[in-house]
This record gives structure tokens, sequence and C-alpha cells, in this order.
């Protein structure tokens, strides 16, 4: 017999707290670790990269450019607070692997590289659709 004051639905509660949490943690270390990783290696200009941006027809500069923004993005949305800054990051992110899709398909280079940029979108709109209370501006 149940003694708790509390209905089933309120008492699970919490524990759906912690599995948004954790879904949400899933989602944002991928992107985080992603954005970082890569921004650096865009203003690194490895090989790898600067070959691959040719190809898709960028020139070598806007790598610097992209990858300062892919690290702020990074930190962005790891720092506590700044809800705004956070959804500038996530439109940032969105923005990032759209386009870069979109310039695998029309160039028809590299096209395999679209499932990973397609799977990065989708955890980009989950993270930011997972956001805590405190990470979110309205």
């Amino acid at each position: 017999m149940d003694t708790s004051a509390q209905p089933p639905a309120v008492a699970s509660r919490p524990r759906f707290i912690r599995i948004r949490s954790a879904a949400y943690w899933l989602a944002t270390v991928p992107v985080v670790a992603e954005l970082g990783v890569g921004g650096v290696w865009d203003i690194a200009r490895i090989p790898y990269i600067r070959d691959l941006t040719a190809h898709l027809g960028y020139p070598s500069y806007f790598l610097v450019l992209l990858g300062t923004w892919k690290v702020l993005g990074a930190v962005a949305l790891l720092v506590p607070g700044r809800a705004l800054l956070k959804e500038w990051a996530y439109a940032g992110a969105f923005f990032t692997y759209t386009g870069a899709m979109v310039s695998h398909l029309t160039t028809g280079y590299d096209v395999g590289e679209v499932g990973l940029l397609a799977v990065m979108t989708a955890l980009t709109v989950l993270s930011w659709a997972l956001r805590p209370p405190s990470r979110r501006t309205h």
C-alpha cells in the first residue's frame, strides 16, 4: 500500500527531470565538442580541412572566420546563464551544419559527410529543445 501523499505523476517528476537533463547533455556534448575541435581545426587550417574547403569553393580565409565563431559558440553553450547568447550559438551551429550539407550536395564533393552533418544538425536541435529553463530566453 502506497502511503505517500503525492499522486504518482508528481512522484515521477524528479525522474523525468533527470532523464531530460541526461538527454540534454548527451545531445549537447557532441555539438560542443565538434564546434570546439572543428573550430580549432578550421583556425589552424589543417590540410584536410583546407583541401575540403577549397573543393567546396570557399576561400581559405573563410576557415579562420568560421573557426573563430565555432569556438566562441562552443564556449557560449557551456557557460552558465547568458540565455540569449546561447540562442545565437544554437542558430550559428544550425546554419553551419545545414550550410555545409547544402555545400556538399550542390558541389557533389565528399557527399558522405552529409550523414554526419545531418546527425549534428539533429543533435543541435535536440540540445536546443531539451535545454533547462536557466538556459532559455523565455
